[in-house]
């Protein structure tokens, strides 16, 4: 098997003629898609603000500036300068996130390698699959916030820097989807294929590595796009009950606190996590246009 050389039509290793390619329009439609439905949800949020007033109602959310503060001095407030830093708040976000970066991209590491080696184990063995499966489904129904202190106590005790909670924090919450999905394309292939490595007395390991990875990664990509979101979610909760001055989680907490006098300050901390999650997702995105083909891509 060593000198024999295996070549499987493509078509065979990605399990048939594979997922089709999906519609690609222009980058400046996708912009301006982006621009016209972030200009919608900014009209809705002014409409109904107007509406609450005019209606007097206080249900779901109160239409006053307190609860509700316009767009406008949202974005006011991120250029505003803070005296104790001597910059204004959206370099100070941006400087956090970056630390929040860390963290996320660590657990996304982390998350998606164990996902992978869980998924090739589980579907290498049916015994491990039925008696683990329950297990890693039911890892994600335990709250985070109830394990995010225990993990900061036990990292304390260790000796861990500040920051490994955090990312073993996304990490748990980034294996979960890189497991389920790459079992689903480790099955994927055509039996076809699946037969002809048999037939040249392939080894389990050179069928996964020529034949169930090339067809598992659209699959693998997928996956790694929402875990790319979770892992920046895990390293937010995670901040939240460490000791750490850094970082958007402890900042969103900040805020909090001044959420009564100040809302436009914790409004601003969303937007740019919620732009460091969209920035990590867009990475996941160009690794993917690099690493497969048009044809080869799930529909995003």
């Amino acid at each position: 098997m060593a000198d024999t050389e295996i070549v499987v039509a493509p078509a065979a290793a990605a399990g048939g003629p594979g997922p089709q390619p999906p519609a690609r329009a222009p980058v400046a439609k996708r912009v301006l898609w982006f621009l016209g439905i972030l200009a919608l949800l900014i009209t809705a949020w002014e409409l109904y603000k107007v509406a609450g007033k005019a209606l007097d109602t206080t249900w779901p959310v109160r239409p006053d500036n307190k609860s509700m503060p316009h767009v406008w001095d949202i974005v006011a407030e991120m250029f505003e300068r803070r005296r104790a830093q001597d910059d204004i708040l959206l370099v100070i976000l941006l400087k956090e996130s970056l630390f929040t970066l860390r963290e996320a991209a660590a657990g996304f590491a982390v998350g998606s390698t164990f996902g992978f080696g869980l998924a090739v184990m589980l579907v290498r063995s049916r015994i491990l699959e039925r008696g683990l499966m329950p297990y890693v489904i039911a890892s994600q129904t335990i709250p985070l916030i109830a394990i995010a202190p225990m993990i900061v106590v036990w990292g304390g005790r260790l000796g861990w820097p500040t920051w490994v909670p955090a990312a073993i924090i996304a990490a748990y919450l980034s294996f979960f989807p890189v497991t389920i999905n790459t079992m689903r394309g480790l099955r994927s292939p055509d039996p076809t294929a699946m037969e002809l490595m048999r037939s040249y007395a392939a080894t389990p390991r050179e069928t996964l590595w020529k034949v169930q990875v090339p067809a598992a990664m659209p699959y693998i990509f997928s996956a790694l796009r929402v875990a790319a979101t979770a892992s920046v979610i895990g390293a937010l909760v995670g901040e939240l009950p460490s000791s750490l001055n850094r970082g958007l989680g402890r900042a969103l907490l900040t805020f909090t606190y001044t959420f009564i006098s100040a809302p436009e300050k914790l409004y601003a901390a969303i937007i740019v996590s919620g732009l460091l999650g969209i920035l990590f997702v867009a990475l996941v995105v160009l690794a993917e246009r690099r690493v497969l083909p048009p044809n080869r891509r799930l529909p995003t």
